[in-house]
């Protein structure tokens, strides 16, 4: 049995990935299913060391990124997705894989076109409550369409199409206790946690907000601070000159990445959380944290928004949007949420209800019956 999987080079493609890769491992061993491999075919290995603890055999394959847009690398990106595709088409020729499943993005275009071609069967993923344009695509084809959002199955086929949830790996999916957390990041236990979760490349509104607001926030709260890996020596940087002579710098760190078990601390001590609304929305849904999202607002087919406002009407959030994001907004919105503890534990409930667990396992068991079934044929 091989399965193919196909993603963009992002944590938000990434880690459902491995979440999903997981689970088929757990299949594969508890069914002594022989002779399996599982393949990660991308333009990045994004972290090579989580491939190999999962058994994911890396393969580049080049892919220019669809623009919506107008950028004179679209026109070198054309060529960059032509050869991508016959690259691909000879990599998966030589695989030859049962399955494949595609999370979208630019980087699983050459992969789905390949299988397509190849007569492979594909499964997909869509995170978002309006899909991206590979996923709307391959959805017409594809042989399953797993929804994070219900809201995006107007956009696929009935009869192939099922909300399942996010896909959430085994190392965050739960948080740590509250005690643990706070002693691993060597916090006090009487005040909040304020947990910025900017994604892997950082979010520089939230990061020029959230510097606004330090002298402000740090009085009352600690933070941790996710500020994205190229912008951490600017944002910690200026944080330092902020908290110079202040008491209270002790409660303010700044980190340029999370690890899985460094996030699964940051949740167990976390009050609020502040982020994008990506995927994220799931991890935060799964933990049970109220949050403040703060949408991109030049995203793909306005996805983020969506996601976002989906979101808050469950009741999960507060949405603040980029044009009115300030210091003093931000601030006010994270005080009048932690000082109300009525609206604050409804926050937390409809974030339990927004869940929705097994993703990773439901598609996973899907990807083993079809892989099964094609290996015989």
């Amino acid at each position: 049995m091989k399965i193919v999987f196909a993603g963009g080079g992002t944590g938000g493609h990434f880690y459902p990935i491995i979440a999903v890769a997981q689970k088929v491992n757990q299949i594969i061993d508890k069914e002594h299913i022989l002779s399996s491999k599982l393949y990660y075919l991308s333009d990045s290995p994004y972290d090579k060391e989580m491939l190999l603890q999962n058994g994911l055999i890396y393969e580049e394959i080049v892919s220019g990124k669809m623009r919506v847009y107008f950028s004179f690398r679209n026109f070198l990106d054309v060529f960059k997705t032509f050869f991508g595709v016959i690259n691909s088409i000879y990599k998966m020729f030589s695989i030859y894989p049962d399955v494949v499943f595609g999370k979208g993005g630019y980087a699983s275009f050459p992969t789905i076109i390949a299988a397509r071609i190849l007569r492979i069967p594909v499964v997909i993923h869509e995170s978002d409550s309006a899909p991206g344009r590979v996923n709307r695509w391959a959805g017409h084809f594809a042989k399953r369409v797993a929804l994070s959002f219900p809201e995006a199955a107007e956009f696929f086929p009935k009869k192939t199409t099922a909300w399942t949830g996010q896909p959430i790996i085994n190392e965050i999916e739960h948080p740590a206790e509250r005690n643990e957390a706070l002693s691993y990041f060597k916090f006090e236990s009487n005040l909040p946690v304020v947990f910025i979760l900017g994604g892997s490349q950082g979010a520089e509104l939230i990061n020029n907000t959230i510097l606004d607001a330090l002298p402000r926030l740090i009085q009352n709260y600690q933070i941790i601070h996710q500020t994205g890996v190229k912008n951490f020596k600017t944002v910690s940087g200026q944080a330092e000159v902020i908290l110079t002579g202040s008491k209270y710098k002790p409660r303010y760190l700044a980190v340029s990445y999370l690890n899985p078990l460094q996030m699964k601390m940051a949740a167990g001590a976390a009050a609020i959380i502040i982020s994008r609304a990506g995927s994220t929305i799931f991890q935060i849904a799964a933990w049970g944290v109220p949050s403040i999202l703060i949408p991109f607002n030049k995203s793909n087919a306005d996805h983020s928004r969506k996601n976002a406002f989906s979101y808050a009407r469950a009741g999960a959030c507060s949405v603040v949007e980029e044009a009115n994001m300030t210091a003093n907004i931000l601030s006010g919105e994270i005080e009048r949420i932690l000082n109300d503890k009525g609206a604050y534990e409804q926050m937390k409930r409809k974030a339990k209800e927004f869940s929705k667990p097994g993703a990773a396992e439901k598609i996973a068991h899907e990807l083993v019956n079809i892989a099964m079934s094609h290996e015989g044929k």
